[in-house]
């Protein structure tokens, strides 16, 4: 009997080689055209484009051509693709590290609980109104309520805080 095995994340196999982990980590301070790279890392231009060209592929690295005369090609981090393949890679290994963002809240109630009710819990309330989208009842109070929020909470939240 065959134990299925579970694909490597394109991150993982990506990152793993040195000299693409050290183009990642370049790329990870600033824009950088070959010639950059090369002197960087100390290898030869053909395998450095050849390396490029897979992180390329792999939708971790873009390329834009030089705004000056479009001889030059600039490379950088793709963030968003990044982040996107870092969070597979982690999902992959398992799911307890899943990021926090892209885990759903999907119901409940909670209630917050401070003494003066005025910053801390008024806070809490609002960040996990919004981050729940509603899906949670959600309140604060306070065991000895101040009779207003503190200005500071109101300018801090932007207006935002329901009392």
């Amino acid at each position: 009997m065959a134990v299925e095995k579970t694909p490597v994340p394109v991150l993982m196999q990506m990152a793993a080689h040195p000299l693409r982990w050290a183009l990642l980590t370049e790329l990870a301070a600033s824009d950088r055209r070959v010639r950059e790279l090369v002197a960087a890392v100390g290898e030869p231009q053909n395998l450095v484009s050849y390396h490029l060209r897979l992180l390329r592929s792999a939708g971790l690295i873009t390329a834009r051509r030089s705004n000056f005369d479009g001889r030059d090609t600039y490379y950088h981090l793709d963030l968003p693709s990044c982040g996107t393949a870092f969070a597979e890679a982690a999902t992959a290994l398992h799911p307890a590290l899943v990021p926090a963002a892209s885990q759903e809240v999907t119901g409940g109630a909670v209630l917050f609980l401070c003494t003066g009710n005025s910053a801390r819990s008024p806070m809490a309330e609002a960040l996990l109104r919004h981050r729940s989208g509603g899906r949670v009842e959600v309140a604060s109070a306070g065991s000895h309520p101040k009779p207003a929020l503190h200005p500071n909470t109101v300018r801090v939240m932007g207006g935002g805080v329901r009392h």
